[in-house]
């Protein structure tokens, strides 16, 4: 293995040995410049635990309305009711996008929007019973943290765990991981003011997998936190999986600045990106899968974290507004077939997945 800097041999022979990284000893992954050797250790993570496989699912992103009663800085998809890119879908609108992804192969329907001030409870229930009736067998991952605890607060009127339940018998699959961001409480005050706490956000996961469900965790990288912020906050989801063991996998997002009030931050380059989803994979033992977002540092970049300890790409999405919305350049979908031949030109064998990281025979 190519390790060239010295402080990074001690912490291989940990993660070679099966033992579990430090806080302190990620530090000393953040601040070494070795990024191939920091990939090399990742890479040998990866192949022990998926051998030559890198996946992918079919799915769509449906976002249903994008009021919000939030103004977080890092965000240009939330809108108020008068503003010019506010949306809201009907129900035989999504019904109808649902449709037509099992149709044209999909698994799975990704759905978030904002806080919406007026949506009433029925209408949520409606939207996830009408999905099911439609295409029974797909799969609803639906819904953030902060999602559910303005549903559960100021729409339902009740518990987290009683909304939950109510969602998951309407047909909710699989919660979304988003609203992670970053767990430290000064920078959430700065970049998402109003938002859940880390221990809010973990609070909802923590129930949806009491009651035997799953979920993705996630982190927003690339704005005003530090390596510190980071490390803690994958420290914070470690200890929550050592917990629940309910997350599927890590899926780390890129911030995006453009058209954001944050727009003066430079985004972070490919190599911070390789890095950081390198990192992830070396420090959270406990997460079977780290998914590379292509959606925010593209095809290219993600499929060359397959190298930096990457088993998963995602998924075809079709139609992406959140990131797009905060300007990045990427397509707002990808295909099967350039999907697979990426992951065979990084060496690796392609293999579509479902919404838990199963395999699906092709």
């Amino acid at each position: 293995m190519n390790i060239q800097d010295p402080l990074l041999l001690p912490l291989w022979k940990k993660v070679e040995a099966g033992e579990r990284l430090s806080p302190d000893e990620g530090m000393i992954l953040y601040a070494s410049d070795d990024l191939e050797g920091i990939g090399a250790m990742a890479n040998e993570v990866r192949k022990r635990k998926h051998g030559a496989v890198a996946t992918y699912i079919s799915n769509r992103y449906i976002n249903y309305a994008n009021l919000c009663v939030l103004n977080c800085q890092f965000c240009a998809f939330s809108a108020k009711k008068r503003d010019p890119h506010a949306f809201e879908m009907a129900v035989p609108e999504v019904v109808a996008a649902t449709k037509e992804a099992w149709e044209e192969g999909a698994t799975e329907i990704h759905m978030v929007g904002g806080l919406h001030p007026t949506l009433p409870a029925s209408w949520y229930l409606e939207l996830l019973r009408e999905m099911k009736r439609a295409c029974p067998e797909i799969k609803v991952k639906a819904f953030t943290a902060i999602e559910i605890r303005h549903l559960s607060k100021r729409i339902f009127k009740k518990s987290i765990s009683e909304t939950l339940h109510l969602l998951r018998e309407a047909g909710l699959d699989a919660l979304t991981g988003g609203g992670a961001e970053i767990f430290d409480p000064i920078v959430r005050d700065q970049i998402c003011r109003g938002k859940e706490t880390a221990e809010e956000w973990a609070e909802v996961h923590r129930l949806w997998h009491q009651m035997g469900m799953r979920s993705t965790a996630t982190m927003l990288y690339g704005h005003i936190e530090t390596a510190a912020h980071r490390i803690d906050h994958l420290r914070q989801l470690r200890e929550l999986q050592d917990e629940t063991r309910g997350f599927t996998a890590f899926i780390p997002y890129a911030f995006v600045p453009e058209t954001t009030e944050l727009a003066h931050i430079v985004p972070v380059a490919p190599e911070e990106n390789l890095k950081n989803l390198a990192i992830a994979r070396l420090f959270l033992d406990n997460f079977d899968h780290i998914t590379a977002y292509w959606i925010s540092m593209g095809l290219l970049v993600a499929a060359a974290a397959l190298d930096y300890g990457v088993d998963d790409l995602h998924g075809t999405i079709k139609e992406e507004k959140i990131f797009h919305m905060a300007g990045v350049k990427t397509p707002q979908e990808q295909s099967i077939v350039s999907f697979e031949e990426v992951i065979r030109k990084a060496g690796r064998e392609p293999c579509q997945r479902d919404t838990f990281y199963q395999k699906i025979q092709n």
